[in-house]
């Protein structure tokens, strides 16, 4: 760019470019107090019951559903690849993982269709899905995304700090997250923070000596999810409900949520992360969490202004 061009550009703008004093100046899009996320929650209604698991498969309970009456949905479906967590490579307690993980015995690329296909119908105009995926099958999920006109807004990177060791190739220490949409101009997006990357760096949770089932998604993770694309009040789907953690950060976060899981050994577990934690919890007005970047960019301002 040439500095006639860039004079050209400077004045177009109204006002003159300073490093940083967007950063500093960052408020949430949306927030709520904990008094206005509590009265949300409790005022929101629905045709049917939610805060409830059902122990079934989760694509005909889907189609059970009303049309256009989800906010959001997260789905963290298995991989496809017969795993149990069970192997030593996986350094766990195998007696301390739940019997009856189910793998799926069809098709990928069917199985994707199928209960991906059922999203389209459920999601509110306003509504967005995240995906997550291993990249053995991610090809058999984008397909099916594609074939059901879901949007990708964005493809996230989890990364995390395990991974099984590997001989001739690199470690997989990520997962993919598919950000999706049902209409890219209608979907609801809170920019909670002011620079909010495509890679999230949050470490796997253990509970050592407890009851699981085979994979559980950090409740970090899921809050993230839930925090830019939903508000108190709002319900959440999760198809494959696992340990329940979907269910405890939208109890703990004044979301409401539903949910499906094959595996009936798994309801006392599911049951007891959900006695652990009242409503609300976990929630913190967005206004009072602390973005690094913000936070510097406001001490080089009062350092500007001598405060």
């Amino acid at each position: 760019m040439t500095k006639e061009s860039r004079r050209e550009k400077t004045r177009k703008r109204k006002k003159p470019y300073v490093p940083h004093m967007a950063a500093a100046r960052f408020r949430p899009q949306f927030d709520w107090t904990r008094e206005d996320a509590l009265r949300e929650y409790q005022m929101a209604e629905f045709p049917f019951e939610v805060d409830t698991v059902h122990y079934m498969d989760c694509i005909n309970g889907m189609r059970e559903l009303p049309d256009e009456c989800i906010d959001v949905v997260i789905a963290d479906p298995p991989f496809g690849i017969a795993f149990n967590g069970k192997g030593s490579l996986y350094n766990r307690n195998e007696q301390l993982v739940v019997e009856g993980y189910h793998e799926i015995d069809e098709d990928y690329r069917e199985f994707s269709e199928r209960w991906i296909g059922e999203i389209p119908r459920v999601l509110k105009p306003t509504g967005s899905a995240w995906i997550f995926s291993g990249w053995t099958n991610l090809v058999d999920i984008l397909n099916a995304v594609r074939l059901h006109n879901l949007t990708v807004i964005n493809h996230v990177i989890w990364k995390y700090q395990f991974g099984v060791f590997t001989r001739r190739k690199f470690v997989t220490s990520h997962y993919h997250l598919l950000f999706l949409v049902k209409d890219s101009k209608k979907y609801y997006f809170n920019k909670i923070e002011h620079y909010p990357l495509d890679v999230w760096e949050i470490n796997r949770t253990y509970r050592k000596g407890e009851l699981k089932n085979s994979t559980k998604l950090p409740e970090e993770l899921v809050m993230r999810c839930i925090d830019f694309t939903s508000f108190p009040g709002a319900l959440v789907l999760d198809p494959f409900m696992g340990n329940g953690t979907t269910a405890v950060v939208c109890k703990g976060s004044y979301r409401h949520y539903i949910g499906y899981e094959i595996n009936k050994d798994m309801r006392d577990i599911i049951e007891h992360n959900l006695k652990q934690i009242e409503a609300g919890d976990l929630y913190t007005p967005y206004s009072e969490r602390k973005e690094e970047l913000v936070e510097r960019a406001k001490e080089k301002f009062k350092k500007k202004r001598g405060e």
